[in-house]
């Protein structure tokens, strides 16, 4: 009796009669007399009805547990506690959240903060991405030829997204072609000589083009000392730029602008505004024609001086220039690595590496791509064009000796190491590589492109897209660099 009376005075909650209410069903269920002997026996002893129900687990555990389980979700939580448990819940979700967003917007800010570090590094001319050590030399089944043009090709340009390539040849004609399948997009074709009033387009070879960094407009130059500006989309003709007294031999749009430079066999470099149709003003320095030209996105530009031996940067907003010695013979092609530097190619067989700062080369690599002719009277193969992966330290060269060369530039760039040969039979009369580094173009032709000192009936009129492959990147070597 005492032991009842204290149980009533703790005041036992409802779930103890239901505990006994299904533990009942169950011997019932069972029909087991000596369990329920077992249970009223133990039934003084025990203090919770949980411990009563438990003995039946010898019968059958697992259905037991479950129900066991069951009945402490169902009876053991009040309403309270469940509130608490879901907000607990709740705020453990609310953590979880939040230190996800956390972990994103670090990662977006580490982006951003390594993003803008590239581009300050890039205005300065200092970025130098490692890539050439992970370059491999392409097979010579993966390299695609398009053939369209009937004569050689002079210049190309790739278009900023990589998706297609402008070419232009001795022919007059422009073909877009589809870098995927290899396809024309659109031609325009040349002109007759005299037809120059009525014909939309070129009626002489074209000797230069550039294409603005957003893809809007593209400009060709022509023997006939005309510049032509297209439609970059749909080849549609916009303008004509007439002004030089010689064959248009350089041109480029600044990067980020509609600004483009041209550079002439009159000696002479101009500066255009596409966007309002306007000539804006002349430059004067080079003691000879001038044979190339390129731009980054500051306010200058770089040529190339031919035989005057001169490679000048050209500073617009000051007026001013820089003036740099160093090949022996006529330098025929230029192109900007970076900011701070270029390369550049000569008939004397050599390729040279430059920086701003320095008058004189910072390496230079002599008969780059050997020599030809009898013994003794060996002469080097021209460099008729170079290529530069920008803010990188990989170049190209070609010249008639049927190889592209790709070189890797030193640290700082100091000097040349060359990486491997790319076999292609006649004159690289222009080289571009693709914004994204995955392959590059050439623009082949049986003859030079300034002139028919040499007709390689071997070779094919055409362009060719070299994949650049690279071994596989390691994760653990790419965080020790890192």
């Amino acid at each position: 009796m005492s032991s009842s009376f204290f149980i009533k005075t703790k005041g036992k909650p409802k779930t103890t009669k239901k505990g006994k209410e299904t533990a009942a069903v169950k011997r019932k269920a069972d029909g087991d007399s000596g369990g329920q002997s077992k249970i009223r026996a133990k039934k003084s002893s025990s203090k919770y009805n949980e411990e009563i129900s438990s003995d039946s687990e010898v019968e059958s555990p697992t259905v037991s547990k479950k129900r066991q389980a069951k009945e402490e979700i169902e009876f053991e939580e009040t309403p309270q506690e469940k509130k608490l448990r879901l907000a607990k819940l709740y705020l453990e979700q609310l953590k979880e959240e939040e230190e996800k967003k956390a972990e994103d917007e670090s990662f977006e800010t580490d982006l951003i903060a390594g993003r803008l570090q590239e581009e300050v590094l890039e205005q300065k001319g200092k970025l130098q991405r490692l890539i050439a050590k992970d370059l491999l030399p392409p097979d010579a089944s993966e390299i695609r030829v398009l053939r369209g043009h009937k004569l050689p090709i002079t210049c190309l340009v790739i278009t900023p997204d990589d998706r297609c390539i402008f070419s232009a040849a001795k022919d007059c004609s422009i073909i877009k072609w589809d870098v995927e399948n290899g396809k024309k997009l659109h031609t325009i074709h040349g002109g007759r000589k005299g037809t120059e009033d009525r014909h939309v387009g070129h009626t002489a070879h074209i000797l230069c083009m550039a294409i603005s960094s957003d893809g809007k407009y593209l400009a060709t130059g022509d023997m006939n000392n005309l510049i032509m500006i297209w439609e970059g989309e749909t080849c549609k003709h916009l303008y004509k730029f007439t002004g030089h007294k010689g064959p248009v031999s350089g041109l480029s749009f600044r990067k980020g602008t509609h600004d483009l430079y041209s550079a002439s066999h009159d000696r002479s470099v101009k500066v255009w505004n596409v966007d309002e149709n306007a000539y804006v003003e002349t430059l004067f320095g080079h003691q000879d024609l001038i044979t190339g030209l390129d731009s980054l996105s500051r306010e200058r530009c770089v040529t190339a001086g031919g035989r005057d031996g001169t490679v000048r940067v050209w500073k617009i907003a000051e007026e001013s220039q820089l003036v740099f010695h160093g090949h022996e013979g006529s330098i025929d092609c230029v192109q900007l690595i970076n900011e701070e530097h270029m390369i550049t190619g000569a008939d004397d067989g050599s390729v040279s590496l430059w920086g701003v700062n320095k008058k004189k080369p910072l390496g230079t690599v002599k008969q780059a791509h050997g020599c030809h002719g009898d013994a003794g009277l060996e002469q080097p193969h021209w460099v008729s064009s170079v290529a530069a992966l920008h803010n990188s330290d990989t170049v190209a060269s070609g010249s008639h000796n049927s190889q592209v060369n790709v070189w890797k530039c030193g640290q700082n760039y100091r000097g040349l190491e060359l990486l491997f040969s790319v076999p292609v039979s006649g004159f690289i009369n222009s080289l571009k590589f693709s914004s994204s580094g995955q392959f590059l173009v050439a623009g082949v032709g049986q003859e030079h492109r300034l002139g028919r000192w040499w007709r390689l009936k071997e070779a094919k009129n055409g362009i060719y897209i070299i994949p650049l492959k690279r071994k596989p990147s390691n994760p653990e070597e790419a965080k020790q660099t890192e």
